[in-house]
């Protein structure tokens, strides 16, 4: 569990104490976590002028969240109510659950491409029952503390895959923005790309000059009331004073800029579309409407088959949903100064995830857009993610039929501004990407590449592999053995000076593991059956951070070709983790403890008293 944040009681231990009077319990391997959500702890300090920014908030983004609801579903292959449900379910269990004071969660953006490849292949049937597997992988994730495994994932990858997710999101828009006869669309990016080519010939202008002036309104609406309200002047201030400028402090542009240029959008065009009877294709036209409620609880069919055959989509939808979730809650943290529980918020999801597949909804994750306009709009407690779904609700249950009116020009050009703030476009750069290492600009560059013509499992599997790769690589050049010169030696416990020819020592620095041990097996080759063996070899592994059991093997094998050799093998001043390795295997008694020695100084003794039995030995015999 992360620290306690000031300002909130810590969370309890998941580990429960001993029993007073008995035995101490044994120490579980894999504590769990305890599930403590965020609520408990705000509810204890909350007042009334808490409640009030929380609903001020939770107002604001279920305005927000409204248009993008709608959006996301349908550019997911599902009718709108879809991502209705999703953002009233799972946005209401994200906050009262999770384990960031601030997330909103709902229906994203980054699972646009990723639910409608699943629809496209497998039905919504089994996109429904990938979703409950993947909450229940979620829970399983936040239950067993790998949240915090989440951000090993680099940011290479990280960007390369949400900006590949932006470009398939933006090319899914096309038909909609353009008003193209495409019928549905393949899931693939190559096979899309064809349809739309061909399909060009139909567009319908009427639908291109919605949709534009609906972009323009969206992507401008901001400065525009801004501009607006610093050139108004209230009608009291011109009578009081007619040669008074404008009002500077701009209170009408910020009241007006509070207002998102999504829902302004979707007035306008929905209004336009009303009053002029526009030739363009609505919600009413193609989804026949939205429901006034929430539709009744349905039990999927579930089968060990099918469940197997699902396996790819649910790790895909766990894998993003959990990336996208503590990405947010990590950006929500640098907004108010906290501290989120990345177990928590893991657990929450899960539960999310397997409640709003019975009732129709899609994925949900964290939404940094949402979360961000939650924070500015005043929200600091989880109330206001709940307020958010309750706002929803209620706008589904007095608004549903006016949606039928909503042109899907305006949803597109919607998508596309998201689309286009979701990617971080400056890291594509030149001047950015020379600032780069290779690697790193082969991961970005391939993830990025990987996601849009082929999928997100395989791009972030690429990503990873080639991550692992490349840290093998640096971590193996990291890793030295530096022979030390005879003169610079300690002499024996005689006060003798070690024989060169026959005491050959070697600091060794770094980490000795799998990518490394070539360097130890390039000390002696055993099928050079010429090459001089020292009768005592001397690693110094002072300055070895970390060994592994292939590294432990390799030295094994050094010892055994010394021994048939007629060598020994010394090693001295082991660091903590590589003595417990090297006793727990048994590799000292091997070696014998004897040629196991503290400090350098102490091994270049037994090595006097090594070479000292040597020479005995002919004498003897």
């Amino acid at each position: 569990m992360p620290d306690s944040v000031p300002g909130h009681a810590p969370a309890p231990s998941g580990t429960p104490a001993p029993p007073a009077g008995g035995r101490p319990r044994l120490r579980q391997p894999f504590p769990l976590a305890a599930f403590h959500p965020r609520l408990l702890d705000s509810l204890r300090d909350y007042n009334r002028a808490l409640f009030f920014k929380d609903l001020a908030a939770g107002l604001t983004v279920g305005v927000v969240a409204l248009p993008l609801a709608m959006a996301f579903a349908i550019a997911s292959g599902m009718p709108p109510q879809a991502g209705l449900f999703t953002a009233i379910i799972a946005g209401f269990l994200i906050a009262a659950l999770g384990g960031s004071p601030v997330q909103i969660g709902g229906p994203a953006g980054a699972f646009i491409v990723i639910v409608y490849g699943i629809v496209a292949r497998y039905g919504v049937a089994n996109l429904l029952i990938a979703t409950i597997l993947a909450g229940g992988l979620l829970f399983a994730m936040g239950l067993f503390r790998l949240g915090t495994l989440i951000r090993f994932i680099p940011v290479a990858i990280v960007i390369g895959f949400t900006n590949g997710i932006a470009v398939l999101i933006m090319v899914s828009q096309i038909a909609d923005f353009l008003g193209l006869q495409t019928g549905k669309l393949p899931g693939n990016f190559l096979s899309q790309m064809r349809v739309l080519g061909r399909a060009l010939p139909t567009v319908s202008w009427p639908t291109v000059a919605l949709a534009v002036s609906s972009l323009v309104v969206v992507a401008g609406w901001s400065r525009l009331a801004l501009l607006a309200g610093k050139r108004w002047r209230p009608v009291s201030t011109i009578v009081a004073n007619p040669a008074s400028p404008p009002d500077a402090h701009g209170r009408l542009g910020r009241a007006l800029a509070m207002v998102p240029g999504t829902v302004i959008a979707l007035v306008l065009a929905t209004a336009a579309n009303g009053l002029l009877h526009l030739p363009v294709e609505t919600i009413g036209t193609r989804f026949g409407g939205i429901p006034q409620g929430l539709p009744p609880f349905a039990l999927p069919q579930l089968s060990w088959q099918l469940v197997q055959q699902l396996v790819a989509p649910t790790l895909t939808i766990a894998l993003l949903g959990a990336i996208e979730s503590l990405l947010c809650a990590r950006v929500a943290d640098s907004l108010i100064d906290d501290r989120h529980d990345p177990n928590q918020e893991l657990m929450a999801q899960g539960i999310a995830n397997i409640v709003t597949p019975f009732f129709g909804g899609l994925p949900a994750t964290g939404t940094i857009a949402r979360t961000v306009t939650n924070v500015r709009s005043g929200g600091r407690t989880p109330v206001a993610g709940m307020i958010h779904a309750a706002t929803l609700m209620l706008i589904m249950l007095a608004a549903a039929p006016l949606a039928s009116a909503i042109p899907l020009a305006t949803l597109a050009a919607i998508l596309l501004y998201v689309a286009w703030n979701m990617g971080e476009w400056h890291m594509f750069g030149l001047t950015h990407l020379k600032r780069y290492s290779n690697n790193y600009r082969i991961i970005l560059l391939g993830t990025f590449v990987l996601t849009v013509v082929f999928d997100l499992t395989v791009a972030v599997q690429v990503g990873l592999v080639l991550a692992c790769l490349f840290f093998i690589y640096r971590m193996a050049a990291l890793t030295q053995i530096e022979a030390i010169a005879p003169a610079a030696l300690p002499p024996a416990a005689n006060g003798k000076p070690l024989p060169a020819g026959e005491v050959a020592a070697y600091h060794m620095t770094g980490a000795l593991f799998f990518g490394a041990v070539n360097k130890v097996e390039a000390l002696i080759d055993p099928r050079d059956r010429t090459q001089p063996v020292p009768a005592v070899l001397i690693l110094d592994v002072g300055k070895l951070v970390a060994l592994d059991t292939t590294g432990l093997d390799t030295l094994d094998a050094l010892r055994k070709t010394l021994a048939r050799r007629g060598g020994t093998l010394v090693i001295c001043a082991a660091a903590a983790q590589v003595m417990s390795l090297m006793r727990r295997a048994g590799f000292l008694e091997r070696m014998g403890t004897a040629n196991y020695c503290d400090t350098l100084a102490a091994a270049c003794d037994r090595a006097g008293v090594l070479l000292a039995e040597r020479a005995e030995r002919p004498a003897a015999g």
